[in-house]
């Protein structure tokens, strides 16, 4: 009896085993990356009729010019939409297109539209970041319910490039290639039902432990980035700022973030920046997991894969990105002026996060759809708690060629209910492009440096 016993609970552990701490791939199917996936994990081929064409290595960093304050040219200029999507045609493409998008059709038929623009596999990377998701792919493991990473801290990037859960394609999006330490201004509005519009600009610091050189890696192995954000405009939230220190698994080890009020010139923690706290400056049309998309610990959902599909998503938007292009000309009553947007057909990863019993969260269901060349989320669906579509989110996907970094022109999250948006994320006025290479040290992600940064 002894013996049944002790084999029953070496069973049970190692079941328990298996559950928490779930095996990478085989360096067999690794080795697919870089053949016949891409390195990154897409499928290098095109489609059966060609829509979507063969993946060759993205586009090349003098792809077009670059100007002296360092915006990036478009490189599809001259291109024109094959073909545009209109609240009266937009049944023949829905196969093609996910509720949200069409919902938008429904709430804004006479101003809303998707143009389709010819597909370029743009995405390219550097080739150190293709060896390091190779390296991923093997190592790492999901550990804690899906909610943390194991052998993940010398590699830092996609570690799931060939995904088998809904979760692990989410860790690919939060962890993906950023580029180095940088600093940049953006821009965030949310417009009136009307079109009026005030906007607030931030200054945004982010650096990674990896390129900071007085941060010692053991210490850090569950510590993804630092970010500080400083408010500039308008002159009522001037100088307040923001500094998170980003975790890996958030269970284990909650973000640390602080906050700095300029006008009662104190710093205090601020538990409330994470899922559903309130996004800053939002006028609470976002929550604080809502920036870049979707960020923060994924333990509040089940992450379900549903697998890949065929979609038109906001790809390549170069236009919306120029700093030609206004602030004026972006924001619009309800949506933004999709004559700036430019949409093409990818392949993408369709997941679908539904609030756990018990946990509590503004959204009871996020539906989500993952660029499958660069991980980059693109259109998230989110549903309130009585199963209602409430909020389309949308991020403007764009390639900074120089650089091999998939990023965004903006994201923005549009209110179905209340007919209003944020957008954030806009560059478009800044002095300067995003600045890389910062010299980011240990000091510079301090609360003490956070109230120097806020002094006005």
């Amino acid at each position: 009896m002894n013996t049944i016993t002790m084999l029953r609970t070496g069973a049970l552990a190692l079941s328990l085993l298996s559950c928490s701490v779930m095996a990478a791939v085989s360096p067999q199917e690794a080795a697919q990356l870089g053949t016949t996936l891409t390195p990154l994990g897409g499928q290098k081929e095109g489609n059966a009729d060609g829509s979507i064409p063969a993946w060759t290595g993205g586009l090349k960093p003098n792809a077009a010019p670059v100007d002296a304050n360092g915006f990036l040219g478009n490189p599809f200029a001259s291109e024109t939409p094959l073909f545009v999507i209109t609240a009266k045609n937009v049944a023949q493409y829905k196969d093609k297109l996910s509720p949200g998008q069409q919902a938008m059709f429904q709430r804004y038929p006479d101003t809303y539209k998707i143009p389709v623009y010819k597909t370029q596999r743009t995405a390219a990377a550097p080739q150190e970041i293709y060896e390091i998701a190779k390296k991923s792919a093997v190592t790492t493991q999901l550990v804690n319910d899906g909610n943390g990473l194991s052998n993940f801290s010398t590699n830092r990037y996609y570690p799931f490039p060939i995904p088998k859960s809904g979760v692990e394609v989410v860790w690919n999006h939060e962890t993906r290639y950023r580029g180095t330490n940088y600093t940049q201004t953006v821009a965030q509005a949310t417009p009136q039902v009307n079109g009026d519009y005030n906007i607030v600009l931030m200054d945004q610091d982010l650096a990674f432990p990896q390129q900071m050189p007085d941060v010692d890696p053991e210490k850090s192995a569950n510590q993804l980035m630092f970010m500080k954000q400083t408010v500039t405009a308008p002159s009522r939230l001037a100088g307040n700022v923001l500094l998170a220190y980003e975790t890996i698994d958030q269970v284990k080890a909650p973000r640390d973030v602080w906050a700095y009020n300029a006008g009662q010139r104190r710093v205090r923690r601020a538990p409330q920046v994470a899922y559903d706290g309130p996004g800053t400056a939002a006028d609470g049309l976002r929550t604080a997991d809502n920036a870049d998309m979707y960020n923060g610990s994924p333990d509040r959902y089940d992450w379900k894969l549903i697998g890949k599909k065929e979609m038109y998503i906001p790809y390549n938007n170069y236009k919306l990105w120029s700093p030609q292009v206004k602030y004026a000309d972006i924001l619009k009553p309800g949506h933004i002026d999709q004559n700036l947007a430019r949409y093409e057909l990818h392949r993408v990863w369709e997941v679908e996060g539904t609030l756990k019993p018990g946990q509590r969260h503004i959204y009871a269901k996020r539906h989500m759809y993952f660029d499958e060349d660069t991980w980059t989320l693109v259109e998230v669906d989110h549903y309130d708690g009585r199963g209602q579509l409430w909020r389309v989110g949308e991020g403007y996907q764009v390639q900074d060629y120089q650089r091999g970094i998939s990023l965004y022109a903006g994201q923005a999250l549009y209110d179905l209910v209340a007919g209003r948006y944020v957008i954030q994320g806009m560059t478009n006025e800044s002095k300067f492009a995003t600045r890389y290479d910062q010299k980011s040290t240990m000091n510079d992600f301090t609360p003490g440096a956070l109230r120097n940064a806020g002094i006005r």
